[in-house]
């Protein structure tokens, strides 16, 4: 590890020109095979599920104060000057640190896992919140097909709030490629199924959350071997695909009699 930082004071420096890129770009992320991490509570998330930052990044203010705190937990370590971090961020209040990972690897689909399947999920937030509740409810494997917001975007990540680092996560994938899973896959429906309270939920299982607007797709629907209900009392329509995710991944976590 090192503690000795490099010092970069011009935007028109490589590296500082990569990050802005990682920063503000959803999926310059693919193209550089890196992702960004902003601010102290994603990066202490990584380093406690045994990652290591390729390189650590940190405004001088910053780290002329905290060096001892962070400087060996990055190979490498690069201090932008602070006017220049704070153009690099994509945050209204930007932070004064983080961290450049490599991109994990996909992985192949893991047959047996518990899984929730993102199907044109669109609004980083709501995939940032699934994945919280999924990480949070014991489900290992996230696979987003095609038309799902990046899962290691910028606001993803942020929204996952470290969720990211203890999933399986896949992305791209096509609608066929669900036929290699083994457990059985489950939708919410306003129209057939039984209510969610009251039915017998498989674990593992495979939920299947869809486009905040269409909802799960026909031929994902047509995959489908159970639909359940959400009960909704006070006569909405609809939830937040990230709340109705969040009720059924709680659902499936309880302890079966």
């Amino acid at each position: 590890m090192s503690s000795e930082p490099t010092l970069i004071t011009s935007k028109d420096n490589a590296f500082a020109k990569d990050l802005k890129r990682l920063s503000q770009e959803n999926t310059a992320y693919r193209k550089q095979g890196k992702v960004w991490l902003e601010g102290d509570h994603l990066c202490r998330a990584a380093l406690t599920r045994g990652l290591t930052p390729a390189v650590g990044v940190f405004s001088e203010t910053y780290w002329a104060s905290r060096q001892d705190q962070w400087a060996k937990c990055a190979i490498k370590n690069v201090v932008l000057a602070d006017a220049l971090l704070r153009d690099i961020s994509g945050l209204e209040s930007p932070a004064p640190m983080g961290f450049v990972m490599d991109l994990p690897a996909s992985p192949a689909i893991a047959t047996n896992a518990a899984t929730v399947i993102l199907d044109r999920v669109q609004d980083a937030g709501n995939v940032g919140s699934i994945l919280r509740s999924a990480a949070a409810f014991g489900f290992k494997q996230i696979i987003a097909l095609k038309g799902t917001a990046a899962l290691w975007s910028p606001k993803v990540l942020r929204a996952g709030m470290g969720a990211h680092f203890g999933l399986q996560l896949i992305e791209g994938v096509e609608p066929e490629a669900l036929g290699e899973l083994s457990v059985p896959i489950l939708v919410t429906s306003s129209h057939q199924g039984d209510l969610i309270h009251q039915a017998k939920l498989p674990w593992p299982g495979a939920w299947a959350m869809g486009h905040e607007g269409q909802g799960v797709g026909p031929e994902l629907m047509a995959r489908a071997d159970q639909f359940v209900r959400i009960a909704q009392p006070g006569g909405e329509e609809s939830l937040n695909v990230g709340a109705a995710a969040a009720i059924c991944l709680h659902a499936s976590s309880l302890p079966r009699a």
